[in-house]
Parts: C-alpha cells; structure tokens; sequence
C-alpha cells in the first residue's frame, strides 16, 4: 500500500473581522510576500486591491465577445438573405441591415454573456472541487464568520517560522500550517 505524502502549500491565520484581515493583508504585502490569499464568506471592501488583484482579462474577452458574437449574427443574415436565397420581395434591397438589428442585438448579448461566463470560471480556475486549504479543518468556518489569510510556500520570500511570526504579530486569532496532501 502506498503511504499518503503530504507537501507544505502554506502558512494560514484566522482573524475575526474584515477591518483585521484587510489590515494583516496589507501588512504581509508590505512585508514583501507576493503569493497570498484571503477567504471570506462575503465580499469585502478593500480586499481586492489588498491582496494586489489589478487587472482581468474577463472585460475585454467579454468585449470581444459581444463583437464576435454581433458580426456572426450580422454575418449569418447577410449570407442568408444576399448570397445563399437572393429574393426581392417588395423591392427592397437584398442587404436590408435595419431588418438584421434584432438578431444582431441579441448574438452581441450572447455572445458577450457566454464569453464572460466561461472566462470568469476559466480565469479563476472554477470548478475546483479540491484545494489544499480544504484540509484545515477551522476553514469550514470561512463560509459564516470567519476570515482568512494564507501566504502560499511557492513564494519566493516563504519561510514557515517566519510566516508564522508574521501572522502571529497581526494577532491571528489561530494559526494553521496548511498541507497539500497527495
């Protein structure tokens, strides 16, 4: 039978109100780490910009979208009504774009709502049925009133003790190693 090997993936600390979190989040950045997250059971103020999130790619492949999915449709009419069944009915002219805005329209909005959807899962790499921070077991509490702060070990600066001292200093209320259990 093989034997479960475990790998450290961080340090993580607890803290009980969304003032201390983004406060201990500023901190751990201006103390140099780069790799870090926080979990929250709601969205908070400040957060974002705190852990150094600055820009997605999720506007503007929605953008993107909403264009590709207006030219398809303009397209698709355009094939339909002047090339493949040419039929001058009441005299207009074969390319009546005032008629095609309808379809145009909505393909823009479809187009724009399935990119962004699928980018926004695909960007934050959703669904993601396991991730180590799992194994803690005070993790479950990030779902009701709980928040917190985990500074991965990929980071070049990560030192466990270190870590720990530093989350320890901006009055976590626990903390956990969190292991990566293959």
């Amino acid at each position: 039978m093989s034997e479960k090997r475990s790998q450290l993936f961080g340090v993580m600390g607890e803290f009980s109100t969304p003032e201390d979190l983004v406060a201990a989040t500023k901190k751990v950045r201006e103390a140099g780490y780069k790799h870090i997250e926080a979990y929250t059971p709601f969205p908070v103020e400040g957060l974002a910009e705190a852990v150094g999130f600055k820009w997605t790619a999720v506007p503007l492949l929605t953008l993107l979208g909403g264009i590709a999915g207006g030219v398809g449709g303009f397209g698709l009419e355009y094939w339909v009504s002047a090339i493949t069944y040419p039929e001058n009915i009441g005299g207009r002219p074969l390319n009546s774009w005032v008629a095609f805005i309808p379809v145009t329209f909505e393909m823009t909005v479809l187009g724009a709502s399935l990119v962004a959807a699928i980018s926004m899962l695909a960007l934050n790499k959703l669904p993601q049925p396991y991730h180590p921070v799992f194994n803690v077991e005070r993790f479950a509490l990030a779902s009701t009133d709980k928040f917190f702060l985990c500074i991965e070990a990929r980071d070049a600066k990560f030192n466990l003790a270190e870590a720990s001292k530093l989350l320890q200093s901006l009055h976590a209320e626990h903390i956990n190693e969190v292991k990566d259990e293959e």
